[in-house]
This record gives C-alpha cells, sequence and structure tokens, in this order.
C-alpha cells in the first residue's frame, strides 16, 4: 500500500514551511532513518527523515515550493513491491490510504519541571469528580457515534498523529459527553476551548480534567470564540495607495517574518502587559567580568577557555531571582499557574530576517563559563539556523539585552509562554549620591515587562529588586 508522505509541523508554531530542498529523486529507494528533503520551518532548517521504507514514486510538491500547509501531501512513497507507476498515478486521482509524518522532537517540559495551582479554588465535588471513573470512550471502550443530523454535515476522520481538533457541528454545536459538559460547566471553562480526544474528536471527561490542568486548551481565535480586542488591520490595497507607484520595492516576507509578526501581535493582544524599571549599578559586575576573563585557562594557542561578557551575568541574575522570588517563576494558563521548579531563560539573538530566542535550561545552577560558552554556539547556530526546536522553545522567562547598540531603555514584548521578560539597556557612566557624595558610577538601566495575568505589579518589583541585588554583587551568584 502506498504512502501518504505529509508536509510534518517540526514546531508548535509552525503552519505552513518551505520545502527547501529533496534530497532523494523519483525512483530512489528510501530506508527507515534515510534523509530524503529539507524543510525550512519559520525558525530554522530542518531534516526531514522517512519512517518507511519502499521506492519515491511521486514527488507531488517541488523544492523550493514556499508556504507549504501542514500535513498537505508532498511525496508518494511505493512500498516493497507495490507498482510504483500505478502508485504514482493513484496519487493525483484518489486518496492514500496510509500516512506518514515524522514526529516532532518533543518540547513539552517533563511533568515534574512544573506544579499546577488552580486559579479558582475547587470544592469537595471537583475534587470527587477529577478522579471519578471516565465516561465508556476514556474507560477504552470506544462509544458509538452520534447519529448524524441534517445540521451537522459529514466529518472527516482525524488522521492518525493529528492532534485532535475540537469537534464542532455547523456554526454552533460542540460534540461532548453529558459527563463532560457538566464538569466544564463547573470549571467554568467553555467547551469550545477544550480539544477532544474521544471517537471524532469528541470532548469526554479526561479532556475537561486536563483543561482543569491547564492543557489541551487552544487559543480563543483557534477555538472559534472571538478575541474582544481583535481588530482589523488595513488591507496591502490601501497602504499601497498612500505611496506613489514606483517608490517602493515590495519584498515579499519570508516565513520567519509571518511568524514573529503573528506572535507578536497575538502576544499584545492577548496579554496584558506591566512595566517596571530599575537603575543598576553595574561597577563590580565590569571588575568582575575583567578579573574572571583575565584569569580564564588558554589551550595551546592562546585561545581562553571562556570569555564571559555581562550579559552572562544578566542571565545567571534573572534565573537566581526566579529562584528567590518563585511566584514570578510561573506561566499563565486558563485552568491553572505552572509553578516552574528550574530557571530555564530565553536569551533574543538576532539573525538575519528575524530573530530566535535559544533557551539556557536550568540556568539556576550553572557557573557563568557554561552559560557562556552555550550562549556563544547557541548564537552561532541560530545565525546559521540550525537550532532544534526543543533549544528554542519552552523557557520561563527571557532577556532582551539591546545594550550594544546604545540603547538606553526599552521594554520588550512577552514571548508566550513566558509570563516576564527582561530588558537590558546600556551601561553608562554616570554622576550619583552616596553617602551626600557625588561620586561617578556605571549605570545600567533594565525594563521587566509581566503578563500581569500572573505576575502582578507588586510581584514583578519583587523579583527586579532580587535581580538588582545580585547584579549589583555579583559574589552573590557563586555562594
Amino acid at each position: 500500500m502506498a504512502v501518504n508522505i505529509l508536509m510534518p509541523a517540526l514546531s508548535p508554531t509552525m503552519d505552513k514551511g518551505t520545502l527547501s530542498k529533496w534530497l532523494k529523486k523519483e525512483g530512489d529507494k528510501v530506508k527507515p532513518g534515510d534523509v530524503i528533503a529539507e524543510i525550512e520551518t519559520d525558525k530554522a532548517t530542518m531534516e526531514y527523515e522517512a519512517i518507511d521504507e519502499g521506492t519515491l514514486a511521486k514527488i507531488v510538491v517541488p523544492e523550493g515550493t514556499q508556504d507549504v500547509p501542514v500535513k498537505s501531501v508532498i511525496a508518494v512513497l511505493a512500498e516493497e513491491g507495490e507498482d510504483v507507476k500505478a502508485a504514482a498515478a493513484a496519487a493525483a486521482n484518489a486518496p492514500v490510504p496510509k500516512t506518514e509524518a515524522p514526529k516532532p522532537a518533543s518540547i513539552t517540559a517533563p511533568a515534574s519541571s512544573f506544579e499546577t495551582r488552580p486559579i479558582a479554588r475547587e470544592d469537595a465535588r471537583e475534587r470527587a469528580l477529577g478522579s471519578a471513573p471516565q465516561d465508556e470512550a476514556s474507560r477504552g471502550r470506544q462509544a458509538p457515534p452520534a447519529p448524524a443530523r441534517p445540521e451537522e454535515g459529514a466529518r472527516a476522520p482525524v488522521s492518525k498523529g493529528e492532534a485532535p481538533a475540537v469537534a464542532h457541528a455547523g456554526a454552533n454545536r460542540v460534540f461532548s459527553s453529558p459527563l463532560a459538559r457538566r464538569l466544564a460547566k463547573e470549571a467554568g471553562i467553555e467547551l469550545t476551548r477544550i480539544q477532544g480526544s474521544g471517537p471524532h474528536g469528541r470532548i469526554i471527561a479526561r479532556d475537561v480534567t486536563a483543561a482543569k490542568a491547564g492543557r489541551g486548551l487552544v487559543a480563543p481565535s483557534a477555538a472559534g470564540v472571538p478575541t474582544p480586542l481583535a481588530v482589523q488591520a488595513p488591507s496591502d490595497e490601501k497602504i499601497r495607495a498612500l505611496f506613489a507607484p514606483g517608490s517602493y520595492d515590495a519584498v515579499p516576507h519570508d516565513n520567519i517574518r509571518k511568524v514573529i509578526a503573528r506572535r507578536l501581535t497575538e502576544a499584545k493582544l492577548t496579554i496584558p502587559h506591566f512595566y517596571l524599571t530599575l537603575d543598576c549599578d553595574v561597577g563590580k559586575v565590569l571588575a568582575a567580568r575583567e578579573e574572571i576573563n583575565a584569569a580564564a585557562p588558554k589551550d595551546k594557542d592562546g585561545k581562553p577557555a571562556y570569555r564571559i561578557s555581562v550579559n552572562d551575568f544578566v542571565i545567571k541574575a534573572l534565573a537566581l531571582a526566579l529562584q528567590r522570588v518563585p511566584e514570578a517563576n510561573v506561566t499563565w494558563t486558563e485552568g491553572a499557574m505552572l509553578k516552574h521548579k528550574h530557571s530555564d531563560i530565553g536569551v533574543a539573538v538576532a539573525i538575519p530576517g528575524g530573530l530566535i530566542t535559544p533557551v539556557v535550561r536550568n540556568a539556576e545552577s550553572k557557573s557563568l563559563s557554561v552559560i557562556s560558552n552555550e550562549m556563544k554556539d547557541f548564537a552561532a547556530r541560530a545565525r546559521s539556523r540550525k537550532l532544534k526546536p526543543e533549544e528554542y522553545q519552552g523557557g520561563t522567562s527571557a532577556v532582551s539585552n539591546l545594550g550594544m547598540y546604545g540603547i538606553k531603555e526599552f521594554y520588550a514584548i512577552i514571548n508566550p509562554p513566558h509570563a516576564t521578560i527582561l530588558s537590558v539597556g546600556t551601561g553608562e557612566e554616570c554622576a550619583v549620591v552616596r553617602d551626600g557624595k557625588i561620586e561617578a558610577a556605571h549605570v545600567m538601566t533594565v525594563g521587566l515587562a509581566t503578563d500581569h495575568r500572573a505576575v502582578d505589579g507588586a510581584l514583578g518589583a519583587e523579583l527586579l529588586a532580587a535581580f538588582k541585588t545580585l547584579i549589583e554583587n555579583p559574589v552573590m551568584m557563586v555562594v
């Protein structure tokens, strides 16, 4: 039976991709593990490995094609002993029953890396229901599908490996079990926000239980629920009409720029940003940096084993500050607050056409030299678009530093799923008053943007004060 090779979803933010290059041609033999193509995602270029054996019967999407939708057919593989020409011909006329799509690398944080804290108090009855026996579909017996109604129309089955979608019928109907509807109502969760795992995407009791813990919820826009802050941007035609023809060049957006635009717009429309600012005296950091770099061991060619930057101190200080103020080391979900046990710090890195945020995992327990070398490696591979999805997705907070450009103060946009982001300006020598005397000091301005749903003003101020204490006394980072 022929295998339908699909455009993979190699990251949670990817809905389209570019098929950069085919590494196999029609008629080539393919075995599991062979790299058959290169796929350009929203952040990196990834290799596409085959998981079945056979002959590449037909290439449906030519290399270089942009904006290929995820899960669309890009090629057809004829299995061993199958007529290759017949498989290629069938691909153009009928759906192939079997599909192949690689499983993206897991970027979900381990269950032990965070705790879920319910936002609203649950009564004893809800706790009992949360552990009560589930309906027949969740107990392993497939419930018979509800009979089709004229207004429901036909539903296509969910493909193997495809994330279950919210099961809608018509404009408003949602397929769900009576128990699931009751649990959702008691929990105050809209059924349209819940991903169903039952037959044909039906929402069952375990889906509501997962939603209460912050798992399996879809964004309001994806669930068909209009967001209250939705705005309509002017059309391209209206914008171009403001400029004389021939006075500009229209450069098409690449995938990175499209994804950045979409995610930042979503972040600003859905996250209530709150801003705080502090000045930090970084004189001790500059002195410590100079001493540490001077003492770095060198190899036979005289190259130092590490070279610490001010940004490395910033990453470490933020990581430790989040440990000192654990209530700020959180992620907001509709059902619960995720309290993270480690400080995974994303660091904004500029790349051609946009930016990417590689994540330093467990930064609170890493030395400055390890953080420095890790960031140098991340930055080099980010610019060549060789980062793996698990290296730039997730994280509990982030740092954006524009100090090297002379920027004194700015406020970055929060990158979901983070609840905070620290913006770092340049360090300047200026006059300060100490004990009634005017002295020169190196002052760096930092701004903290918080998701006010998760980190309110007082809590954000506590986090920023902890950061200030650490960055002004770097010796505290090594004890």
